[in-house]
């Protein structure tokens, strides 16, 4: 069988129950906020923002959010992060822990000040 594939992140966010859905709109937001200018879009069947290059990649699991800001954002932040499950370039939060949106902004800031810095280089 076939699973269709999102086209954009409201139907990636729209795909999971009401209480996933409210976490990974409250996750869209804050990228959204701390990164105004970054656009949208799916990539690797999840939701993405793009400026410069991709900041962040954003995805939801069984048991946890998944935030992937490639290994850079995850090194510059790997203090705040040591609690939590993470690969290379990977962080879990889980779904029954309170959201930490604070570093999420601050990881995304990051991300997009990091990503600016390497288009001035180009």
């Amino acid at each position: 069988m076939e699973v269709k594939k999102p086209e954009n992140i409201d139907e990636y966010i729209g795909g999971f129950p009401n209480d996933v859905q409210e976490i990974l709109e409250k996750v869209r937001m804050t990228i959204q906020k701390a990164a105004p200018e970054a656009k949208e879009k799916i990539s690797y069947s999840m939701p993405a923002f793009e400026q410069n290059g991709i900041v962040v990649y954003f995805a939801a699991f069984k048991n946890h959010i998944g935030l992937y800001a490639l290994p850079s954002g995850h090194e510059a932040f790997a203090a705040e992060l040591s609690k939590y499950k993470s690969g290379k370039g990977s962080v879990q939060f889980p779904l029954k822990e309170k959201m930490p949106y604070d570093l999420i902004t601050k990881i995304v800031k990051f991300r997009v000040k990091e990503n600016l810095e390497k288009a001035k280089k180009k």
